[in-house]
């Protein structure tokens, strides 16, 4: 199932429950933990991802703190590659490389342990997370995969709000690909 059917992806997006006004006021805000909390939408979403990248010869997968590391590690024992967490500034606790990204105001790091891609000759990296919004992180986390070594070869979102351009951001540096979207 590498491509979704318009059923499969209306299964997905029922799945993801929307808050008004989280966390402030205009925002609608996608949580996922209703889609976690559905298995038959959460197995057709995982299968879909094992179909899309299982003959990619994908030798890590990168999740991005925190939701990223859900998707991440399922996907990483079906496609039996190894996982490696992308975290914030401060909680990985060996030497670490780090990116610094904007935020609306001011600025954020992340960090990934300079030797998280070892043990594998010209390793191969899928990025994953849950949603891309203004891509701030999933370009920082692109980058850094690439500074540690390896080859960034896509980001994957679960979501992708297209009507911020986030993807824009990510594009410079790797293949993005979006599960959903939304304009």
């Amino acid at each position: 199932m590498k491509i979704l059917s318009d059923e499969n992806r209306k299964i997905l997006m029922d799945s993801i429950r929307e808050i008004p006004d989280f966390p402030k006021k205009g925002i609608v805000f996608k949580d996922i933990t209703t889609l976690l909390n559905n298995a038959e939408a959460f197995e057709l979403l995982m299968k879909h991802l094992e179909a899309r990248y299982e003959d990619m010869g994908i030798d890590f997968i990168a999740g991005i703190d925190s939701r990223g590391f859900i998707f991440g590690a399922a996907l990483a024992t079906r496609l039996k590659s190894r996982f490696v967490p992308i975290r914030k500034r401060g909680k990985l606790p060996h030497t670490t490389i780090s990116e610094k990204y904007v935020l609306e105001y001011g600025v954020d790091e992340i960090e990934v342990h300079i030797d998280a891609f070892s043990g594998v000759k010209n390793p191969k990296v899928l990025l994953i997370d849950d949603l891309i919004a203004t891509g701030g992180t999933a370009e920082a986390a692109a980058k850094l995969v690439n500074d540690a070594g390896a080859e960034c070869v896509e980001a994957c979102f679960i979501l992708n709000l297209k009507f911020l351009d986030g993807e824009m951001k990510v594009k410079k540096h790797t293949k993005v690909y979006s599960v959903l979207e939304i304009d």
